[in-house]
């Protein structure tokens, strides 16, 4: 690790045993105008005679909520987090290598220049706290996921065709509801590849990233980092279950019919073999005690002291943080490497850069986010910013961003501003859970807006989703020619993935 990361984390860690007490008065989470705006919302009557009482109750947290508000940060601040996200979009096309040799120190030093001026210069240690918890619980289970599934190996002795590979997509698209669209994409691309060995080309990768490192993982928090965001919010775990499944169906036979049309004109030369080869249509499973410990991992999602008041945690401003989830997590990605299958382990090639490489990269973003965050959700207060919000726009506005950004960070922002506009905070759990609950104007059609965007939209490029770049350096290192990120989204993302999202857009939005 670099000595930027160390800086990162021991500043961090600082700020914890800087503050007074991790107990503190929920009340501080909010401003004055979060907390009138949430009183004007969810009232509740009082009897005449405890009018009075209440009044002085209200001024009194008032003044204590006055006391522990912290100054805004300028918007000077979100140009770190800005430049990240252009580097992380331009680094592997243009100075190829110079950032993958520096990628992490840049991502930890722009991470670093904004936590430090939210902690020395807006003495404000809640964000920063906030962040390092929010990424933990991340990168928690992407990497246990990602570890776990190198350790089995699938075999597939079966002739390739179009439906053969059409129902590969789906099965993965299912799966990465259960592992997550990391893991099962870290799980099935090798096999997908080898079952194409003589006639595999850049769409099968492509539509791969699509179904199974996208879309597919649209029916719970496990499926894509931007639902596990807000899950850990508060968002109920089968929310996006309910509410997102027709738009997940309608959206993955629209791309898989696609896919079977062009994959059946694949005549490639390498289809007529010298010798006719003979298949045993069996699927060979090594390394199959890997998943035990990805049931561990799901299991350990549940695990939310939020939700359960047994679980130990750490209570900060009215939020409990987890830790026994992670530490899980962590234990399970090592048990399930140091025990894992070394036929599994050579067999899929296994090597610890990707989630390295969406390790340091998530510091970077999370470190640098928070200002963003705070800009977001001040301009959707305001009354223009407030005007500008429908189930339209957030479906829109998170789409774009996500496939252009990153959409975990993406679907926060939107989140954020969708709950601000309407006098609710995105770091209140209650008010997170009330909004997907129905509790606020259209507040249901709302999220399922930002969240079938931020999760379809990830695939539009490259840079849109963690697995996808994850699928392409595997692809590439086979030897497998892929397009250039501008490559991707001329001839696969504006043909065939926009006219599909325009299309869930015009059914199960535009409308409504």
């Amino acid at each position: 690790m670099s000595k930027g990361a160390y800086t990162f984390f021991i500043v961090l860690i600082l700020t914890l045993f800087s503050v007074p007490t991790l107990k503190a008065d929920p009340l501080n989470e909010l401003t004055l105008s979060e907390q009138s705006a949430s009183t004007s919302v969810h009232s509740i009557s009082q009897e005449p005679e405890q009018t009075h009482e209440a009044e002085e109750g209200e001024a009194a947290h008032a003044e204590e909520a006055e006391g522990a508000h912290h100054e805004s940060a300028p918007p000077w601040t979100v140009i770190p987090f800005v430049v990240l996200l252009l580097m992380i979009a331009t680094g592997p096309l243009f100075y190829e290598h110079f950032w993958h040799k520096n990628y992490p120190i840049v991502a930890v030093l722009l991470a670093v220049i904004v936590v430090s001026y939210y902690l020395l210069v807006l003495h404000n240690q809640h964000d920063p706290i906030h962040a390092l918890a929010e990424y933990m619980q991340f990168i928690a289970l992407l990497s246990s996921l990602y570890i776990a599934s190198g350790g089995i190996l699938i075999k597939v002795d079966k002739k390739a065709t179009p439906m053969a590979n059409s129902v590969l997509l789906i099965i993965g698209s299912v799966i990465a509801n259960l592992i997550g669209t990391t893991g099962a994409s870290m799980l099935l691309i090798r096999p997908f590849i080898r079952l194409n060995k003589n006639r595999v080309k850049a769409y099968h990768i492509v539509f791969f990233i699509f179904m199974v490192s996208n879309i597919g993982g649209a029916l719970t928090p496990i499926g894509d980092p931007p639902l596990f965001l807000g899950f850990l919010r508060g968002v109920p775990f089968f929310w996006t279950m309910e509410h997102n499944f027709v738009e997940w169906i309608a959206a993955l036979l629209v791309i898989v019919v696609i896919f079977y049309v062009i994959d059946s004109r694949n005549k490639s030369e390498n289809d007529i073999e010298e010798e006719p080869q003979t298949y045993s249509n069996k699927i060979t499973l090594i390394g199959t005690k890997n998943f035990l410990w990805l049931g561990l991992i799901i299991i350990a999602v549940f695990i939310d002291p939020n939700k359960f008041d047994f679980v130990p945690g750490i209570e900060y401003h009215g939020v409990t943080f987890s830790f026994v989830r992670e530490l899980i997590m962590f234990s399970v990605a090592y048990l399930s490497y140091r025990f894992a299958s070394k036929e599994a382990i050579k067999g899929n090639d296994f090597n610890f850069e990707p989630i390295r490489e969406v390790a340091f990269i998530f510091i970077g973003i999370f470190g640098t986010m928070m200002p963003a965050l705070e800009l977001v959700g001040n301009f959707a207060r305001s009354e223009a910013g407030a005007a500008l919000i429908t189930h339209n726009t957030l479906y829109w506005g998170t789409g774009l961003l996500s496939g252009f950004l990153d959409n975990a960070p993406t679907y926060l922002n939107f989140l954020a501003a969708a709950m601000a506009s309407q006098g609710a905070s995105i770091g209140n759990s209650a008010e997170v859970i009330a909004f997907a609950n129905g509790e606020y104007v259209n507040s249901v059609l709302r999220l399922t807006a930002i969240s079938v965007a931020s999760v379809f939209f990830g695939a539009m490029t490259y840079i849109g989703n963690g697995p996808n770049f994850m699928v392409k350096s595997i692809a590439e290192q086979i030897g497998i020619k892929m397009p250039s990120f501008f490559g991707y989204i001329i001839r696969f993302s504006l043909p065939f993935l926009l006219p599909t999202l325009i299309l869930i857009w015009v059914i199960f939005f535009a409308f409504q």
